[in-house]
């Protein structure tokens, strides 16, 4: 039934299966892949991203658990919202036998076009419990007004 379930999801949701898609072959290609040299042990990650439409704003949130609210840097530019971070490495004692390490640790980076109707100048950005919530106000639409026709 669970399968079922899930499927039914991902037909009304197709971008979610997709960027599940595309995660996991991140994950797989990080695994595969040896680090660079200058990158030193630290990985590029991509945190996972709900963005809403209300009536008055729009909302982004962003799971970015064991970031430091300092070690964000949000910005905004020629219409594209620009987030990015790094969540350092933890010292760990490395002792015989066998270890593993599944968290993603290292920078990240995310860019959101923003539609004309946001207003860049009220962006607002709190960081609780592990997630970044940043919300972008809708600029005031111009009410329709009726033009008086004069005649000669």
């Amino acid at each position: 039934m669970r399968n079922m379930d899930t499927t039914h999801r991902e037909l009304y949701h197709p971008w979610r299966a997709i960027d599940r898609l595309h995660r996991e072959a991140d994950t797989v290609w990080r695994l595969l892949s040896p680090p660079s040299p200058e990158a030193g042990n630290l990985a590029e990650w991509l945190p996972a991203v709900d963005i809403e439409e209300e009536e008055e704003r729009f909302v982004i949130r962003a799971d970015v658990p064991g970031v430091d609210a300092g070690d964000l840097d949000i910005r905004m530019a020629e219409g594209v919202l620009t987030v990015q971070g790094t969540r350092e490495a933890r010292s760990e004692e490395h002792r015989d036998g066998l270890r593993r390490a599944e968290r993603i640790r290292g920078r990240f980076k995310r860019s959101f076009s923003l539609p004309d109707n946001s207003d860049p100048n009220e962006i607002a950005a709190d960081y609780r419990n592990g997630v970044l919530e940043i919300t972008i106000p809708k600029q005031a639409r111009a009410k329709p007004r009726r033009i008086e026709v004069e005649s000669s």
